[in-house]
């Protein structure tokens, strides 16, 4: 089942994008959001439980970023404020039929399920 993940571009320091991921016919439950900057690994950013019971952040996006979701459009979202340009990245959307414990949203092999994510560029 493809994720088709949006909501990329080119901003600002300190200004905000949203990130939308969206699953074709169906509904996963546990949904992440990773990213990928220029030469560097693929890191967790945040995740959640489809059923808002849970949610987990990076200690860099903490306080500045928001995943949620959206049941009547069946989507994901990733609000990103005061954007800085270490937050310059590919992110991807992940996501897992199982409701995943805080401890393994992390985890990248847990998901079955990847978006190619847009790219957020942010200038300084």
């Amino acid at each position: 089942v493809p994720l088709q993940a949006s909501g990329g571009g080119l901003v600002q320091a300190g200004t905000s994008l949203r990130l939308s991921c969206a699953a074709s016919g169906r509904t996963f439950s546990t949904y992440s959001w990773f990213r990928q900057a220029p030469g560097k690994e693929r890191e967790f950013v945040a995740g959640m439980r489809w059923s808002g019971s849970t949610t987990r952040y990076s200690d860099s996006v903490r306080g500045r970023f928001t995943i949620s979701r959206d049941r009547a459009n069946n989507a994901a979202y990733l609000q990103m404020n005061s954007l800085k340009p270490e937050d310059t990245a590919v992110y991807y959307c992940a996501a897992d039929s199982r409701s995943l414990i805080w401890s393994s949203m992390d985890r990248q092999n847990e998901y079955d399920h990847w978006g190619q994510g847009p790219l957020v560029t942010v200038s300084s």
